[in-house]
């Protein structure tokens, strides 16, 4: 298991959040909207989009929990639906049997 995989299945959001993002992956488009959440010109690999994901998830999530004014739940969502469908892209790792 990488680490990157590693720090998401370690991830403990509220049930709702978690909901609203697995629905939202249908309308996921990686090229907008990476661009738009990490501000990249490129959608880069799904490693290190992921890995700028969960920088900006984890702001995301501080601000939720010290209840700033300045939190956007909308965002937050947003990051959530990213890095799980990023996720989805990651190499699998290749079994034993597999050779």
């Amino acid at each position: 298991m990488s680490d990157l995989t590693q720090l998401l299945s370690a991830l403990r959001r509220p049930r709702l959040l978690i909901r609203a993002a697995r629905f939202g992956q249908s309308d996921y488009n990686r090229n907008r909207d990476l661009r738009r959440l990490i501000q990249t010109p490129v959608a880069p690999s799904p490693e290190a989009a992921l890995r700028r994901l969960l920088e900006a998830e984890a702001e995301a999530e501080t601000s939720r929990r010290s209840g700033e004014a300045a939190y956007n739940l909308i965002r937050h969502i947003e990051l959530l639906i990213a890095m799980m469908a990023e996720a989805r892209l990651l190499p699998q790792p290749r079994s034993p049997l597999q050779g």
